[in-house]
């Protein structure tokens, strides 16, 4: 992690948490809160305009266009779009898998966008569900989503290692009757690091993921493991530690006869010892925390 943004992290400026709002947060926070609602304005447009027919190869171009339109030129991986029991990664067992497919959308089905786009050198990497139509399974998980997101937080808080809230992430799955979807990522990760990224003309990418965040990626797990901790949130050993500071794009990911849901968005991490400052949501301003508020 760059030392602004680790600077920005550990002291927030956040007089009572995330609840302070928009004034509370350092020039560093604001910058990653701006890509992380570019990006679920993106999901939000593309999500409005799919139809019976669209496939997922041109969901994810859509994503990729949209964002380019409005500056984007970097990526931390390239867009995604799964739909129908893709959204649950139905026999998903190699990476090429989570690629975009000739999958087409159909009335009912539900669907997941996910990109993580840089902007002005500051990443964000989001998850968005929805169907087309009414799905009323879908709805569901999303509703049961909230809990995990409350739970994370709070055991964060309390520094538990990162093993052992992924293993409570776990229960709390099979108590609500759903299988571990994000087990199915490489490494089974809920949650990795983002940092700042450097601007540059033309940024490349290796089998859709940006080169420059990928090579802040690896740095982060080479002082990672030399001092005990990693930037991948993992059900393995090499995630038995504290929390570390910094900020982590958080995954939690249902799935339940072939359907799935998630949200991915921003937890800030610092070395606060105020628990409300130790760690916070980036944003509450988000899709499926106003659907959760409307809902009550």
């Amino acid at each position: 992690m760059t030392s602004a943004v680790a600077a920005a992290a550990a002291s927030p400026g956040n007089s009572s948490g995330p609840s302070a709002g928009v004034g509370g947060l350092t020039a560093e926070l604001r910058g990653f809160r701006e890509v992380q609602r570019l990006a679920y304005e993106c999901a939000e447009a593309v999500a409005a305009q799919l139809k019976p027919g669209v496939t997922e190869r041109e969901a994810a171009r859509m994503q990729r266009e949209w964002l380019r339109e409005r500056g984007v030129r970097d990526w931390f991986h390239l867009p995604f779009a799964w739909f129908g029991d893709r959204t649950a990664f139905v026999d998903f067992r190699i990476p090429l898998q989570f690629f975009p497919t000739n999958r087409r959308l159909e009335a009912g089905m539900p669907f997941i966008l996910d990109m993580a786009p840089v902007y002005k050198g500051f990443t964000a990497d989001i998850g968005y569900s929805g169907s087309l139509g009414p799905n009323p399974l879908q709805d569901r998980l999303l509703a049961d989503l909230e809990a995990h997101r409350e739970l994370i937080l709070r055991e964060v808080r309390e520094r538990r290692p990162l093993r052992e809230i992924y293993q409570d992430v776990d229960r709390l799955m099979v108590h609500q009757g759903y299988a571990n979807r994000h087990r199915a990522y490489p490494f089974g990760v809920i949650a990795h690091k983002v940092d700042r990224v450097r601007e540059r003309r033309w940024s490349p990418h290796l089998f859709g993921f940006g080169t420059q965040s990928l090579k802040g990626l690896a740095s982060d797990a080479v002082h990672g493991h030399r001092d005990g901790w990693s930037p991948l949130w993992s059900p393995y050993r090499f995630s038995d530690h504290p929390p570390r500071p910094g900020l982590w794009a958080v995954e939690p990911h249902l799935g339940f006869r072939g359907t799935g849901a998630k949200f991915e968005e921003i937890l800030v991490v610092t070395d606060s010892e105020d628990p409300e400052q130790s760690a916070f949501w980036l944003d509450d301003d988000l899709p499926h925390v106003r659907r959760w508020a409307e809902d009550k």
